[in-house]
């Protein structure tokens, strides 16, 4: 049972080796505009997208833009000495989690307080080749 268990092991290794991701935890911005931003670059050409997020008016392009380029750049420390346009690269997967809630009180009329809820999320991306090696 154990040999099983560490070949299994030894895979799951060897794949995630084969993923090229970048990932940005407890960005400011609420999950639902950021979802707005991922939309757009979700299944295009990495090229495409960078231009896409650079002249989108969402504040969330701009984050969203920084962290494509890190993904692009995680690939090429893995990939030393291939073309990144030969690969023809694109956004695979981009998954947007809600993460923790600031909780905040704003003044109200008669005495009260009303909860303001400042959302943060995690973004994780991932990028592959629609070339196969």
């Amino acid at each position: 049972m154990g040999v099983k268990k560490h070949n299994r092991a030894e895979e799951l290794k060897k794949a995630r080796k084969k993923i090229y991701y970048a990932k940005l935890n407890n960005c400011p911005t609420s999950p639902r505009k950021m979802r707005l931003a991922a939309g757009l670059i979700r299944g295009i050409n990495i090229e495409n997208a960078l231009h896409i997020l650079k002249n989108s008016s969402l504040e969330a392009s701009i984050r969203l833009r920084k962290l494509l380029l890190s993904a692009i750049a995680n690939w090429q420390n893995k990939n030393e000495g291939v073309r990144m346009e030969d690969k023809n690269l694109f956004v695979k997967e981009i998954a947007i989690d809600s993460a923790r809630q600031l909780k905040r009180l704003r003044t109200a009329p008669h005495g009260r307080a009303h909860r303001i809820r400042k959302r943060s999320n995690h973004v994780t991306l991932i990028i592959d080749s629609k070339t196969i090696d």
